[in-house]
């Protein structure tokens, strides 16, 4: 016998056990999100915004509100404008490495795999396929010159001068 209960009573029971099954996907993604990529590690912070405390008592005002010139006022916003975009990009990191590990999981050796999450023999975790990634994406780049992302790598890379270096005693 299970209890199912919702805030809205008109819902049917197989309604919210098909919408709880969402939240706990949701759950589980926040989650390697956080443990895989880091993707809420940010360390975005101004000076012009005072430490917060972590709980505000009923009815003390909000420390944002004491700050009152306008350059702080900015600050702050850009400070948030970052974090958002940060945990935007981490979101989109995090869509990109599921949808290689739905595509590519094949391509992951046996000997590499791990259950974590996901419980298939067809399809890896997005961890294990993170970790081969690290392991093996300079190597993947390194073989594929003509690839756009390659140029971009190399063109960043300094070239060594050597005959600068044979000057050093």
């Amino acid at each position: 016998m299970a209890i199912l209960v919702s805030t809205d009573r008109a819902i049917a029971a197989t309604d919210i056990i098909h919408l709880y099954g969402h939240r706990f996907k949701i759950e589980c993604t926040f989650r390697e999100m956080r443990q895989a990529i880091s993707g809420f590690g940010y360390r975005f912070w101004s000076k012009a915004m005072s430490k917060l405390q972590r709980y505000l008592k009923k009815g003390d005002p909000h420390p944002l509100e004491d700050v009152v010139d306008e350059k702080d006022r900015e600050n702050i916003r850009s400070t948030v404008k970052a974090i958002e975009s940060f945990v935007m990009c981490s979101c989109i990191a995090m869509g990109l490495l599921q949808l290689i590990t739905v595509r590519f999981s094949h391509r992951v050796p046996n000997f590499f795999f791990r259950y974590l999450r996901t419980p298939s023999k067809s399809v890896v975790s997005e961890a294990t396929v993170m970790a081969y990634l690290r392991r093996s994406i300079f190597r993947m780049f390194a073989q594929n010159q003509h690839l756009p992302i390659t140029k971009i790598i190399q063109a960043k890379q300094e070239t060594p001068d050597y005959e600068d270096d044979s000057l050093a005693s």
